[in-house]
């Protein structure tokens, strides 16, 4: 064999092993992955690395990074560009450039910026165009427009729509045409349909919808075709059939279903299977299947999970592997590996991970970047 066909098998070897080493399960797209948390005792935002392979964390350089009084909610725009945490103390938000390598961040210019009172919770619709701001001691929600290369936030205050009485979580559906609004003090999850051009909330047909007591938070299953609201007085999950349509709410037949003492956040995984609450009093992790016919849920094998001290915020990440749990009292974050085919979890060995002495971690969020 001569020299030059040498080198050719050499360079068609060196291209197949760098398309190897580029691939992943995902396809010809690889990612990297990063869980951010919301410390309302220290008005800072941790910033964490994640293995892909066993979820494990390690804090990024330069974490953690200042935000403004209390914040208690974070969230991500849908391609990982830009994070956003809502201060409830300081009437603000603060809004971070994320480096899609290294997953540290800048803050945007212009901020904070300005929001209504009390801003508990904040999501980002699907396109990234929208962002939206329940504001619990004013009782509304404030839309915004993101601008998509700066991230910077203009506020359509001028349209603010009323959502009962301390609406604390909201999120959209996947395909970006409504928005659910948790109402804690009312009982009920208010539901705006999404004007695509203009980000404007009008009240959907029937809205709101009644829920057990003090639903603190709702999720959307990523098929939008069920929303889950947890309810920390009733201590369960009331589940809902979504009218593709119209986004209406209706109940799903053995609605509410029993959870823990306390039952504050819901989640659910991004294969739209299970569900999971984090139980704030009795500090476990209730976890369900999914019916994917009916909507129904039903408990998984071996739930509850035991978490920290005042369990507030769960999150699962993007790859379907790892759940993350905030322990306010305990300033740590409680890993655990998924089980795919159970939903079972099992605590990673590293677990918990600390924030900072006094931190109170309020809220997590577990974003992927393409690379």
């Amino acid at each position: 064999m001569n020299s030059r066909w040498i080198k050719l098998i050499g360079i068609a070897l060196a291209a197949a092993a760098v398309s190897a080493a580029c691939s992943t399960e995902e396809g010809e797209t690889s990612y990297k992955y990063f869980v951010y948390v919301a410390n309302a005792g220290t008005g800072k935002i941790s910033a964490f690395t994640m293995n892909s392979g066993s979820g494990s964390l390690k804090e990024i350089e330069g974490s953690p990074y200042a935000a403004g009084s209390e914040p208690v909610s974070v969230a991500a725009d849908p391609t990982g560009q830009f994070l956003y945490a809502t201060n409830y103390n300081s009437d603000s938000i603060t809004a971070y450039a994320i480096d899609a390598v290294t997953g540290e961040l800048t803050a945007v210019a212009g901020s904070p910026f300005t929001s209504g009172l009390g801003p508990h919770a904040i999501t980002v619709e699907p396109t990234g165009k929208f962002a939206y701001v329940a504001n619990a001691e004013g009782g509304t929600v404030w839309p915004y427009v993101i601008d998509p290369d700066t991230g910077a936030l203009s506020a359509f205050s001028a349209l603010a729509v009323l959502a009962g009485i301390h609406p604390s979580s909201l999120v959209t559906d996947p395909a970006g045409k409504f928005l659910y609004v948790a109402s804690e003090y009312s009982g009920d999850v208010y539901a705006f349909a999404i004007n695509a051009s203009s980000g404007e909330l009008t009240a959907v047909p029937g809205s709101p919808f009644v829920t057990g007591g003090f639903p603190r938070s709702v999720a959307v299953d990523p098929a939008g075709k069920y929303a889950y609201a947890a309810n920390t007085a009733s201590r369960n999950v009331s589940a809902f059939r979504i009218d593709a349509a119209t986004g209406a709410l209706a109940v799903i037949a053995g609605s509410p279903y029993a959870a823990g003492s306390g039952a504050g956040a819901v989640a659910v995984d991004p294969s739209g299977q299970f569900v999971y609450v984090a139980n704030e009093d009795a500090g476990t992790v209730s976890a369900y299947t999914i019916n994917e016919d009916t909507g129904a849920l039903t408990a998984v094998t071996g739930s509850p999970f035991a978490v920290g001290d005042a369990p507030g915020s769960i999150a699962v990440d993007p790859s379907g592997g790892f759940v993350f749990v905030t322990n306010y009292w305990s300033d740590g974050i409680t890993a655990f590996s998924l089980t795919a085919t159970t939903g079972a979890l099992t605590e990673l060995s590293a677990s918990p991970y600390d924030v900072a002495e006094g931190g109170h971690p309020a809220a997590v969020v577990a974003i992927r970047i393409a690379q």
